[in-house]
């Protein structure tokens, strides 16, 4: 049974991230924990806690960790997933509450009690990881694999010029989880899902009317240019209604920055990577983040010929197939969304 540590900052993409991973059959969440990004670390646990109980993964232990970046202050973005990091959707209330356990501890427990066994997935700023392997430096070996969505090499960032908003908002915690992983075995190293090839996952309107279709959904779902913005869904199907009002405010998003109607969902490709389910190539690299720069903080740089001669730290993604990726997300969680109605 594939077994998954989470770190989110739940976030519209994260939700879409997580909803596919409950979706495939035998998946475990060992622990979901927040980071602070693109909300406050309270909200995401609240907001990840009401989406797992919404994909029918009630009991899955939801813990907080860091609220602030390491070095820097918190910027959280509002503006591009909304007030309370999922659009226009509003979640249910959730019946469960957040853990009163820190999340650098449930992570250390969880991969020293099942050693070689856990896929760490981190769809947030590396703030928390960062912690967990300044107290416990072998972490990388107790882990079966990591994948980080996060980054962008030789490619322009969407938070500055040079910068990928995860690794902005944290990017000296960034440069600490790289510098952690020198030395590292080829299989042990990060599996880092990058803007490159992440803004290739355009989600599209006949991606959500898709979704609705597999789901069965009595209403065709359409999200489409031309309607209001904030047009909220009428689905009877739940999943379908709430994915559909994060998704619109997304569209509207990427097309108020002239990116088009369409949404960029990095942390659902990051997802398929860790599960194995998405067709993807890396190339292994030496990676570093600028820290300090005003003018570069949170750039990451690849050295991929050796220049500075030292060995890799990371698998960087270098290609990926978009039409696999969504017919594989149409399946999976239009099927979730049938199941549950």
């Amino acid at each position: 049974m594939p077994a998954y540590l989470l770190d989110v900052d739940t976030g519209i993409d994260d939700a879409l991230a997580v909803a596919y991973l409950a979706a495939l059959p035998d998946t475990e969440f060992v622990s979901v924990t927040a980071t602070p990004g693109n909300v406050d670390a309270d909200q995401v646990a609240r907001n990840t806690l009401a989406l797992l109980e919404l994909c029918g993964r009630r009991g899955v232990e939801v813990a907080v960790g860091a609220r602030q970046p390491l070095s820097i202050p918190l910027l959280t973005t509002p503006e591009t997933h909304g007030p309370q990091g999922i659009g226009h959707a509003v979640l249910p209330e959730p019946e469960g509450r957040v853990s009163p356990r820190h999340a650098v501890d449930l992570w250390i427990e969880h991969a020293k009690a099942r050693p070689g066994e856990l896929t760490a997935l981190i769809t947030a700023p590396l703030t928390n990881f960062a912690l967990a392997l300044r107290k416990e430096p072998d972490l990388p070996e107790l882990l079966a694999g990591v994948v980080v969505m996060g980054g962008c090499f030789y490619y322009q960032g969407n938070t500055t010029p040079t910068a990928e908003w995860n690794t902005h908002v944290d990017p000296h915690a960034a440069k600490e989880v790289y510098a952690a992983y020198r030395g590292r075995a080829m299989e042990k190293l990060p599996v880092v899902c990058s803007l490159d090839t992440t803004e290739r996952i355009e989600m599209r309107p006949e991606h959500v009317r898709q979704l609705a279709e597999a789901a069965g959904a009595a209403v065709p779902e359409l999200v489409l240019p031309d309607q209001p913005e904030g047009q909220r869904s009428t689905s009877d199907n739940g999943i379908i209604r709430h994915l559909s009002d994060a998704l619109r405010f997304y569209f509207e998003f990427h097309r108020r920055y002239d990116q088009g109607y369409l949404a960029h969902v990095h942390d659902f490709f990051a997802a398929g990577v860790a599960a194995g389910t998405l067709e993807y190539t890396a190339r292994p690299a030496t990676v570093d983040v600028e820290a300090e720069s005003p003018l570069f903080a949170g750039t990451t740089v690849a050295d991929f010929r050796g220049l500075w001669g030292i060995g890799p730290n990371a698998r960087i993604v270098s290609g990926n197939n978009p039409e696999q990726a969504f017919r594989e997300l149409v399946t999976a969680v239009g099927g979730l969304a049938a199941r549950l109605g």
